[in-house]
């Protein structure tokens, strides 16, 4: 199959962020005397939408005014405590140019919001790909429902068939199956092989996609 299109997720994929979020929702919950669990619980949460993690973690629905005001503290608490220690996953900047640099289509397909995404993009160098991101807030439903991915799809002008999104999540290999689309998963997220069963690949990071760059699916 040709490929013509990558969507990248961001968190857990390009930038090493999804305990730094998983911390921010533990001490959003902590302050308004909610129990979501541990920060661990809350981790294998990450990946979906504040829609789907609300309800999930303490039965609370974003629409509601205690969930819009949940969610906008949680972003408070990631900003203020979380961003600036954020790192850049090994090899994200340099598989996002090589890509670039094969004349593909590249897009973002994420849960972050619109203005965090900027600054998650700003730690991998990679501010260009924003231009071409869809966000679960645009979209119905998040991750593991396929609306963001499609909107992504919409945003490069390609279809399903042409493009693979890389993941780090079984919220992402979800999305994408649904969404018609293959999937390339990353371990550094914090899942196993087994949990990200239905990917068309597995690599440990970044990096070693890039290595494997030739005998990945990206290769066509």
């Amino acid at each position: 199959m040709t490929v013509r299109g990558v969507l990248f997720d961001v968190d857990g994929t390009l930038v090493d962020s999804n305990v730094a979020h998983a911390k921010a929702w533990h001490e959003t919950f902590d302050e308004a005397g909610l129990d979501g669990g541990d920060i661990e619980r809350i981790r294998h949460l990450i990946g979906m939408g504040s829609d789907k993690l609300l309800p999930t973690a303490v039965g609370i629905d974003k629409e509601t005014p205690e969930g819009k005001r949940l969610s906008e503290r949680r972003s408070q608490v990631f900003k203020e405590r979380h961003l600036a220690s954020l790192r850049a996953l090994p090899g994200s900047n340099e598989l996002v140019v090589a890509l670039r640099d094969r004349e593909l289509q590249l897009g973002v397909a994420t849960s972050a919001k619109p203005d965090e995404l900027r600054d998650l993009l700003k730690v991998v160098d990679a501010e260009f790909l924003a231009e071409k991101a869809a966000s679960g807030d645009e979209v119905d439903a998040s991750k593991p429902d396929p609306d963001v991915v499609e909107a992504a799809l919409a945003r490069i002008g390609l279809p399903a068939s042409d493009v693979i999104l890389i993941g780090d999540t079984p919220y992402d290999v979800e999305a994408s199956q649904r969404a018609g689309i293959r999937v390339i998963a990353l371990r550094c997220g914090g899942w196993s092989d087994d949990e990200l069963r239905g990917a068309a690949a597995v690599y440990a990071d970044p990096a070693d996609l890039l290595a494997h760059l030739e005998e990945s699916p990206l290769a066509g």
